[in-house]
């Protein structure tokens, strides 16, 4: 499987973190491949421009399923799902992660990268 990771300018600092423990958790014959938001770039993207750069990578299967968010995830969530063949889940607690990896067989999956991140919100996102 391959694997994006991209999320929008607003959560640039949540990449690297994105990018450690989704190479970590992925099994060996899949690829990560991370388009940014990098923190040092000087880009800035809004989570309607970045849910159209994930369209396009999974409607062209160049990509086979992302992971992305912004501040909250619901912006993100919602901006993906207005794309054909987009089946992105808000994904806020491990529980939903399950449930939505079970059950909705979707292909995007968004995180609230600010909201409620606190102390925890590295050990959750793993």
């Amino acid at each position: 499987m391959k694997i994006g990771i991209i999320q929008a300018t607003s959560q640039k600092s949540k990449n690297f973190i994105l990018e450690k423990y989704i190479k970590e958790s992925v099994g060996s014959n899949d690829q990560v491949f991370n388009f940014g938001i990098y923190q040092d770039s000087s880009a800035s993207l809004s989570y309607v421009q970045v849910s159209l750069a994930v369209a396009l990578l999974i409607n062209s299967k160049a990509i086979d399923f992302i992971v992305t968010g912004c501040t909250s995830g619901q912006g993100m969530m919602l901006a993906c799902n207005t794309f054909p063949n987009i089946q992105c889940g808000y994904i806020p607690t491990p529980q939903d992660a399950f449930l939505f990896g079970h059950i909705n067989n979707g292909n995007v999956v968004s995180f609230p990268l600010g909201l409620n991140w606190g102390w925890s919100g590295e050990i959750n996102f793993e």
